[in-house]
């Protein structure tokens, strides 16, 4: 796929007013809400109402009950979810590791404390190499995201890959977030910069980065092609969601609103039919993750979406959020 342009003045919307964003986990917004007014209600009403039964948990999760990732959050069991995909990490706040013949990509690195207690003991149980993780796409710049980066340089000569906007998040923080008090990140030298429609490839696998930016300046959606038998289908990882919108500003959550419509966009320009999230907290995925446990052969992977469904998800989504907008106004 050839690099695509983002049209307009995509990237410069993203203005020194949204920032600073934490280092660290979503923190939750003001509980004390009022009730809806006309217009936050219908696109509540909305919002399940595309969600049905497949996505009635995101839309009361981002409508009705947002809540921030729990650090603290019991890990996952390591599970192949695909031929070539394994899901490791927390409950709240998951990594993935692609297998290809020339190497392992990662898809974030975790916390940092959880790099020699769940991801490498995680590797160990499903039979994987760590120094063969040749590559960690870090789909934004929080620490619960890039935390694993400077280990797995240091120990393994792994690539990190982060746009050139999260790069500066991470390096160069605005002077408030060296103000936050918590547990010291030990940062990754500078390395790969993703630029949208530009893959990371390796062993003839392509991860394609789509420019997401709302939650942090240079957040980035993924999307690869995932092996399941004989099938072959699309991932998407939307991979910089807003949990709760009350530390966001009104810019931020207008641009949020264009970034889901451009991932939309691009995921059916690819095909995406598999759902995959790195806070896979509104998902059902431990649902999905015991289905697998007892999948028989020939059943149907329970990460396969369809093409359809996967939109509806974003559209949920997208409705939810503008319910968050709606609330702002009252």
């Amino acid at each position: 796929m050839s690099p695509k342009k983002i049209g307009g003045n995509w990237p410069r919307l993203m203005l020194s007013a949204l920032l600073p964003f934490s280092l660290a986990a979503q923190t939750p917004q003001d509980s004390s809400a009022k009730p809806d007014s006309p217009e936050a209600a219908a696109h509540v009403a909305k919002a399940k109402k595309i969600a049905g039964a497949e996505w009635s948990a995101e839309a009361h999760f981002f409508c009705e009950a947002p809540r921030a990732t729990d650090a603290n959050a019991p890990p996952i069991e390591p599970t192949k979810i695909f031929d070539n995909v394994y899901a490791i990490g927390r409950a709240a706040t998951t990594t993935y590791a692609l297998t290809t013949p020339d190497g392992i990509i990662i898809i974030d690195s975790g916390y940092t404390r959880d790099v020699e207690t769940i991801l490498l003991p995680a590797f160990q149980k499903l039979g994987l190499d760590p120094k063969q993780i040749k590559y960690s796409i870090i789909t934004h710049g929080h620490a619960d995201h890039f935390g694993g980066a400077f280990y797995l340089q240091e120990h393994f000569g792994t690539r990190i890959a982060m746009s050139a906007q999260d790069w500066d998040v991470v390096l160069a923080p605005p002077p408030a977030e060296g103000k936050k008090k918590g547990e010291p990140q030990p940062l990754p030298r500078k390395d790969m910069i993703l630029v949208e429609g530009q893959p990371v490839t390796l062993g003839g696998e392509k991860v394609t980065p789509v420019f997401i930016p709302g939650h942090t300046p240079g957040s980035m959606g993924l999307i690869f092609p995932v092996k399941d038998g004989s099938k072959t289908h699309v991932a998407g990882l939307f991979g910089g969601t807003i949990l709760v919108a009350g530390r966001i500003p009104d810019e931020g959550l207008q641009q949020y609103l264009r970034s889901i419509a451009h991932f939309k966009e691009m995921a059916k320009e690819m095909k995406v039919d598999v759902e995959l999230q790195n806070h896979p907290v509104y998902d059902n995925m431990p649902e999905k993750l015991a289905q697998l446990s007892g999948r028989k052969s020939g059943a149907p992977n329970p990460f396969v979406v369809g093409a359809a469904n996967y939109a509806k998800f974003l559209d949920v989504m997208d409705e939810c959020m503008r319910a968050d907008i709606a609330r702002r106004a009252k």
